[in-house]
C-alpha cells in the first residue's frame, strides 16, 4: 500500500449479525467508503443508512497491534476497541450522558491483501453493561478497490 493518505475509494460489503434476548437480526450493506492508511493504521469509512437517523458516519480503524476500533458517529457516538480474547472498555454517548459498556471478542480475523487492494474483517464479540451480556454481534466487512 503506497501512499494512501489522501484515501482511495473502496466498496464496502457489510454483513451484521445480532442476538440480543434470543431475539436475532441480520443486517447487510453494500456501500461506497473510502480507505486511508496513515502510519501504520488503516482506515475505512463509509456512512451507514439508519432508519431513524440518516446516514451515519462509520470509522474502523484497524491499528498495527491487531487491535480494531470501530466508531459510529450518530447522535449516540458509540465506540468500541476489539482485541482478541481480551475485555476492552468502550465508550457509549447518549442523550442521557455516558454509558459504560465493555465488549468481549473471541474471535478476530483481518486479511488485507495488495494487487488488487482488497481485504475482510471478521469480528465476533459480546457486549456487556457490567456484568449484563446485552448482545452477542457478527461483523463481516469486506472492501475492494
Amino acid at each position: 500500500m503506497d501512499n494512501l493518505r489522501a484515501g482511495i475509494p473502496v466498496q464496502v460489503h457489510l454483513e451484521t449479525n445480532i442476538v440480543q434476548d434470543d431475539q436475532s437480526s441480520s443486517f447487510v450493506f453494500d456501500v461506497s467508503g473510502q480507505l486511508v492508511q496513515i502510519g501504520e493504521s488503516i482506515y475505512i469509512r463509509y456512512n451507514e443508512d439508519s432508519d431513524d437517523q440518516g446516514k451515519v458516519p462509520v470509522t474502523i480503524k484497524i491499528m498495527p497491534n491487531g487491535s480494531v476500533k470501530l466508531t459510529r458517529s450518530a447522535s449516540n457516538r458509540l465506540q468500541l476497541i476489539f482485541i482478541k480474547g481480551k475485555r476492552v472498555a468502550a465508550r457509549y454517548q447518549t442523550p442521557y450522558g455516558p454509558l459504560d459498556i465493555q465488549t468481549v471478542t473471541p474471535m478476530m480475523e483481518v486479511e488485507i491483501k495488495n494487487y488488487p487492494l482488497r481485504g475482510r474483517l471478521d469480528i465476533d464479540y459480546l457486549l456487556y453493561a457490567g456484568s449484563d451480556l446485552l448482545g452477542k454481534y457478527n461483523i463481516r466487512l469486506q472492501f475492494t478497490v
